[in-house]
């Protein structure tokens, strides 16, 4: 058999990649954590430490912000990679902590040596000008305040300290240097602030070097090899898609590009690699900080609908801790998203949370300036301005918490669910019934083609 022969037929492995599909904290943590019984690696590709994923593991809950969602499993490998900004110290301090409760991490963490790194200036640079927006009157974006922005900003402007640069002392201290001057400029000419002394951060940076280096990777290559060797890979986004820099509710967005596409571009693979994307979304829609949020309602209110989103959906971010404002499920905004990451499969979590309401309301499209659209606008105003258009169901008083069957689900609950298949043109492939891994409805499997 020649060898081309033998390669075609050998394994290959196959891909899936996770994103959110609304603003963010759709559960993607644990349908990660689930899909990762059958991944022998997964990725993050984008984003921060601003990133917050809850699991519960056998009623323990674990939340993590920049590791890989897969680290809870036994022998899977986790890598960041190049797309993700790396707070050095937040990444020890999560490190230990998960080490803390006899989960392995160091030998199977690889860190891309091209990640931005965010530096105590970025922090301090990010809060002084989220403060100095809400002091002039034009309001807060809602950034969670670690830097991310402004360390993203350093990668456009090409001037950014990577993890390689950790290697060599002398050139991380001189490139810091002149970065930090940059900074100061900003924090004390412009937003009023103080100036940063880069001694004390020069010493942080070279302490963690010592203990970072050992995870230093190549990412890009040992996804293909990977990839080569017949792996299943698992993409994990973080944020969402309304999140996303291109694609969201601009300028209430994050840093980063939260879509499907760019698990190519922020691990260093080919896009020929991303078999299947898999949506996640919950059954009704959150968000955290500011921005247009059409079908939002008053989460303040005893006995509403919004308050009960809130309290039985235990709406809090996992990494600010801030109240989530919360509303229906708007099918409008999500067909923009299914569109923009080519979305595979959906699958619809926190399903158990509309358990109990007598009806249930969908967003079908808006009245804008007096017209009916279909989808969610691009132009943060004109989302301002939509009214949306509700299509009402009959709700279920049935529990649907911890199912695992789709025939177990109310007749009302499988209703609803074909429903939002019908408006956003995708099919439904799995169903979470509560936070526990188990807790998990499976129609189409995404790692079987």
């Amino acid at each position: 058999m020649s060898n081309m022969q033998s390669t075609l037929g050998a394994r290959v492995g196959r891909n899936v990649v996770v994103v959110g599909t609304q603003w963010g904290d759709e559960g993607k943590g644990k349908v990660v954590d689930w899909l990762t019984d059958h991944a022998q690696g997964v990725v993050r590709f984008q984003g921060g430490h601003n990133a917050g994923h809850t699991l519960v593991i056998n009623g323990r809950k674990t939340a993590l912000q920049l590791i890989p969602s897969g680290v809870m499993r036994p022998g899977v490998a986790c890598y960041i990679g190049n797309g993700v900004v790396v707070d050095p110290a937040h990444l020890l301090t999560e490190i230990d902590r998960i080490e803390a409760l006899g989960v392995d991490v160091r030998s199977r963490l690889f860190l891309s040596e091209s990640c931005p790194l965010i530096l105590p200036f970025h922090v301090e640079t990010d809060r002084a000008r989220e403060q100095r927006r809400e002091n002039s009157g034009s309001g807060k974006i809602g950034t969670t305040g670690k830097g991310i922005g402004p360390a993203y900003e350093d990668k456009v402007a090409r001037r950014a300290l990577r993890v390689q640069d950790l290697k060599h002392p002398a050139r991380f201290e001189a490139k810091l240097r002149e970065l930090l001057e940059l900074h100061n400029a900003e924090l004390t000419g412009v937003l009023g602030a103080a100036a940063l002394d880069p001694a004390p951060i020069l010493d942080a940076a070279l302490r963690a070097a010592e203990r970072i280096q050992p995870l230093m990777a190549d990412v890009g290559y040992r996804l293909h090899q990977a990839h080569a060797a017949g792996h299943n890979l698992l993409f994990e986004g973080a944020q969402g898609t309304l999140l996303d820099i291109d694609h969201g509710t601009y300028p209430y967005v994050t840093s980063s590009n939260c879509v499907a596409g760019n698990a190519a571009a922020g691990s260093g693979v080919g896009p020929g690699m991303l078999h299947y994307i898999l949506g996640i979304t919950k059954a009704y829609t959150t968000r955290v900080g500011g921005g247009p949020f059409p079908t939002e309602l008053n989460i303040d209110e005893p006995g509403s609908v919004g308050h009960h989103f809130s309290t039985v959906g235990q709406e809090r971010g996992t990494v600010t801790g801030r109240a989530r404002r919360c509303g229906w499920l708007d099918a409008a905004a999500l067909k923009r998203s299914i569109i923009i990451n080519g979305v595979s499969g959906l699958c619809i979590t926190k399903l158990d949370v509309l358990d109990g309401l007598s009806e249930i309301r969908i967003c079908t499209g808006y009245t804008l300036h007096g017209r009916s659209i279909d989808v969610l606008p691009l132009d943060a105003d004109d989302i301002a301005a939509c009214v949306p258009q509700y299509e009402v169901l009959p709700g279920w008083s049935e529990s649907t918490a911890g199912l695992t069957n789709w025939e177990q689900l109310p007749a009302d609950a499988r209703r609803y669910l074909q429903r939002i298949e019908q408006l956003i043109g995708a099919p439904i492939d799995m169903v979470s019934t509560g936070p526990d891994r188990v807790h998990t409805i499976l129609l189409r499997h995404p790692f079987r083609p």
